[in-house]
């Protein structure tokens, strides 16, 4: 029986490399986003694999040397010695064998004798949630071009189904399936979006999709237990098909004053949910009132009231810029863009060529 190594995390960056430098390329290297990288790595010293030849240890070593990132490699089962046979009575007994030592690799690689338990996964042995979804039933998925230019990358199981706003899938293997279905109906089409969405299968094996939102920004993930979530109309991007995604009338007089239009997306029941931004994303925990531009609104929790009214007098309403703003009040959770769209459209609108000359 050959020697298994472990490979392992040492929590440092080889000399030379820098911090910001090394995570970025350690969420390369395994495909993870950023803040992913950042949590693994800050849990080390941890095993990142276990339970393996010599040859695949010296290929992580050598990628994570690479990308910077202190490492070592322990030996996990050393070879069990046979027994020797029985011998005669008249003949001395048989040396134990002694296990031949495997030569220390060069760079900042060594071995070290471990007698832990043998337990090979897949990805992080003892912490699966750094390659997998904040919930273990979720798609396993990862956000690139954070916080700018998102794009969203999902692995499909195998005749599983994602919902897909229309026109933003990027990416898809070759085997998955698309299929167009009405949703939403008038209502959504009132809203400003496409009163379709379309749904990816991967026909019989599992297969992975990119999905590019259409605003440059940021891509946030949540999954829903039996929650609601309210979003801007322009703000789904894809979800579970487990997940209902509707229009919620918020009356006309909330419609006229915030400016943002009559209906809000309700998203309900079971599974992921990945909604985009103007800008970058901020989360803000509301335990009590917030008040919030109503352009700047992206998400918030069903918990939460709000209400429209006005920021200072008449004469702030027609000349300061602000307008009108949304109070919340309550207990939840509100997302938050950092750039409006409208106010992009107002700056831009100066360097248009004007009409005749």
């Amino acid at each position: 029986m050959s020697e298994q190594f472990n490979v392992i995390l040492t929590g440092e960056f080889l000399p030379g490399t820098a911090s910001q430098d090394g995570t970025a390329a350690f969420a390369r290297l395994f495909k993870i986003d950023q803040a992913q990288a950042e949590n693994t790595l800050a849990r080390a010293p941890l095993q990142i694999k276990t339970g393996v030849d010599e040859k695949t240890a010296q290929a992580f070593a050598k990628a994570l040397t690479q990308a910077g990132i202190g490492h070592r490699i322990e030996v996990s089962s050393p070879p069990v010695a046979m027994a020797a046979p029985a011998a005669p009575a008249v003949s001395a007994p048989m040396p134990t064998p002694v296990p031949t030592p495997v030569p220390t690799p060069p760079s900042s690689v060594s071995f070290v004798k471990h007698d832990g338990p043998d337990t090979p996964a897949k990805w992080v042995p003892g912490n699966p949630s750094v390659f997998e979804p904040a919930h273990a039933q979720g798609y396993r998925f990862r956000v690139e071009g954070k916080p700018d230019y998102a794009f969203l990358t999902v692995q499909l199981p195998g005749d599983q189904t994602i919902k897909v706003e229309a026109s933003a899938m990027a990416t898809m293997d070759t085997h998955i399936q698309m299929k167009t279905k009405l949703k939403g109906g008038f209502s959504r089409l009132l809203s400003g979006e496409s009163i379709f969405l379309n749904e990816f299968t991967a026909q019989g094996a599992p297969g992975e999709i990119g999905i590019a939102p259409a605003a440059p920004g940021d891509l946030m993930h949540q999954y829903l237990d039996g929650e609601m979530l309210y979003l801007q109309n322009s703000a789904f991007v894809a979800c579970s098909p487990d997940v209902t995604i509707e229009t919620k009338w918020q009356g006309l007089t909330k419609a006229f004053f915030s400016g943002e239009g009559m209906f809000l997306i309700r998203a309900t029941g079971r599974g992921d949910l990945w909604f985009n931004t103007y800008g970058a994303s901020i989360e803000i925990d509301v335990t009590d009132d917030y008040v919030v531009d109503t352009g700047n609104i992206v998400a918030f929790t069903e918990g939460l009231e709000y209400k429209i009214t006005k920021v200072g007098g008449y004469k702030s309403l027609f000349f300061s810029g602000e307008g009108f703003v949304c109070r919340f009040s309550g207990k939840g959770k509100v997302w938050l863009q950092t750039r409006t769209p409208s106010a992009f459209v107002a700056w831009a609108k100066r360097y248009r060529p004007a009409k005749g000359g």
